[in-house]
């Protein structure tokens, strides 16, 4: 239940805050006074569009606050988890709208995105305006509106439908696709079966390319390879001219080197280190002239094995170009055939997929039309009972001869069901049952509207109710039957209605006017509670035009005394005797 709302900025809403209590609260004012701010105020607590044009000239930005009591522990729950906290029990729900469009919502304190009000505060509240009662015409809105009074019969199968007819939606889809590509899917098949079998036939190894290209080169290279290897082996260690005084190769050199030095080391120890140094490259020479001797010997200059390889080298090429990727190597090519594996075994088990989604469509098929007649007999149940329960409703409002018939079509399966629900109205006993939006005027769809949602109360209540000027298009003896029904309405949950018709405001618990002051130059509004002399003469003002008429005044008394009649208690019938 709403305890507060606050609007600043807001239209021609300045600042006003509106106390609430529970039961009926009437909300009026002169026209252009601001009064469907109130509405659309708490249409933007329940996270509803905003227009920035709504923001007051001259103010930076719009704000609504809205604090609830008694709030379910499920939604006090939702704003701990997103870091809000109540407030002395209550939870404060509030909305900012800039000059410039940018929209901030707040749930507990906490800053939430403005779709999580819509989904929190719609437990709270809801509104019914015009707008609602038009919408009322849609046979999706006649529809859920017989789904909610049928409750749990109806709600529970209907669950388990919607649930079943969204897979069978997505089993049929994957069918078609399935069966339509089936060409499609046997020609990629053939492709990849093709390219597996020629790499398998090659039987590439991981980094093969690699390692064939380096022994390519040496079988290409082999003689000049040797030459150069042999060449250097000479260098180091030659056998030519042994007898000669002066050796020619290098090894004799670094032997000659260390003999000079040896013979003088002992005169200076840095002398005799350079004798060590010319020793240790001595021994690295040898090392390295028989190194390069056994390579020039192990030089493979196989020409069988060079065509070999080269042919080898041309196979892996041409799968690298097929099958690889960007770098180019057989590593790809090994990586697309293991995703290619993959794509086959998916492709040639399509056959068996068709299968289990045929048997599982058929098995939705069935499910569908078990739960279908389910909701249909629920369904034409319901109807009955609330075409009679409106009718009632109806008659007091001043519509004794008005019928509502609820008429529930079978038709193709979809995604509630196989029904299509209309709303049917008679307004007169001659007349015959037209749909709803063909034979209700505004007024009589008002009152419609007013008694679905009193019968409504009962199967499905909501904390706080608001309607925008409901009563449009009625008066007289009707107006004081809906002034009637909504403070009925009002004993079970809290009621707060914008209204022009003093007859419905005369009924109501307590009484706000939103006043409109100008001082020539801004005009603003503010909310006032009215005490009971303020309340006359509200009534009168909306009666006469004229506060201070007491033909009017005389008249509102007289409603307000009407009004007040429901509150006595009521006399019990003695026993004759």
């Amino acid at each position: 239940m709403l305890s507060e709302i606050r609007i600043t900025g807001l239209g021609v809403i300045e600042d006003a805050t509106l106390d609430l209590d529970p039961g009926f609260t009437a909300v009026t004012g002169e026209t252009g006074a601001g009064k469907t701010m109130v509405v659309t105020g708490v249409n933007m607590l329940l996270g509803g569009r905003a227009d920035s044009g709504l923001v007051r000239h001259g103010t930076r930005r719009a704000r609504v606050e809205g604090r609830a009591s008694g709030v379910p522990k499920s939604i006090v729950q939702q704003a701990e988890d997103r870091g809000g906290e109540l407030d002395d029990d209550e939870l404060l729900i509030a909305r900012e709208l800039s000059a410039e469009g940018r929209s901030r919502a707040f749930l507990g304190g906490a800053s939430v995105p403005v779709s999580v009000l819509g989904e929190v505060s719609g437990d709270l509240v809801a509104i019914h305006g015009q707008a609602d009662q038009w919408r009322l015409l849609q046979p999706a809105r006649q529809r859920e509106t017989l789904d909610t009074f049928a409750g749990k019969p109806l709600l529970v199968p209907l669950q388990e439908y919607v649930a079943a007819y969204k897979r069978h939606r997505q089993v049929e889809a994957e069918l078609i696709e399935l069966t339509t590509r089936q060409r499609d899917r046997l020609a990629e098949a053939d492709l990849l079966r093709f390219g597996l079998d020629e790499v398998a036939k090659a039987e590439p190894l991981p980094g093969e390319d690699t390692e064939l290209a380096a022994e390519e080169d040496r079988l290409a290279y082999a003689d000049g390879l040797r030459t150069a290897a042999t060449t250097a082996a000479d260098a180091l260690a030659s056998e030519e001219d042994q007898d000669s005084t002066r050796p020619n190769d290098v090894l004799g050199l670094l032997a000659l080197t260390k003999q000079v030095l040896d013979a003088e080391r002992e005169h200076d120890q840095k002398l005799a280190d350079l004798a060590d140094r010319a020793g240790e490259l001595g021994y690295l020479a040898a090392d390295l002239a028989g190194e390069l001797s056994s390579y020039a010997t192990d030089v493979d200059t196989d020409p069988a094995r060079l065509a070999v390889v080269s042919e080898r080298r041309a196979l892996l090429t041409s799968l690298v170009r097929k099958y690889g990727a960007e770098q180019g190597t057989v590593d790809e090519v090994l990586e697309w055939t293991k995703r290619s594996a993959s794509r086959l075994a998916e492709l040639d088990g399509s056959d068996e997929r068709v299968e289990l989604l045929t048997a599982e469509l058929s098995e939705l098929d069935a499910k569908l039309a078990k739960l279908g007649r389910q909701m249909r007999e629920a369904r034409i149940e319901a109807a009955e009972r609330l075409g009679v329960a409106v009718s009632e409703e109806l008659t007091g409002l001043a519509m004794p001869h008005a019928k509502l018939s609820v008429e529930v079509h079978e038709t193709t399966a979809g995604p509630f069901g196989i029904d299509e629900v209309e709303f049917c109205f008679a307004a007169n006993p001659g007349s015959p049952a037209r749909p709803l939006q063909k034979a209700a005027s505004g007024g009589e769809l008002s009152r419609v509207m007013l008694a679905l949602e009193v019968i409504l109360s009962d199967t499905h209540p909501v904390p706080t109710l608001v309607f925008d000027e409901i009563d449009a298009g009625i008066g007289g003896r009707a107006a004081v039957e809906v002034g009637k029904r909504l403070a009925r309405l009002a004993e079970k949950t809290q009621v707060i209605v914008v209204t022009h018709l003093p007859q419905v405001a005369a009924f109501a618990d307590r009484h706000a006017v939103v006043l409109k002051s100008d001082d020539g130059s801004v005009t603003t509004s503010g909310l006032v509670a009215l005490d009971e002399d303020a309340r006359l003469k509200e009534l009168s003002r909306m009666m006469a035009g004229l506060e201070n008429s007491d033909a009017a005044q005389a008249h509102a008394e007289e409603l307000l005394a009407l009004a007040a009649e429901r509150h006595k208690p009521r006399k019990k019938n003695r026993p004759k005797g």
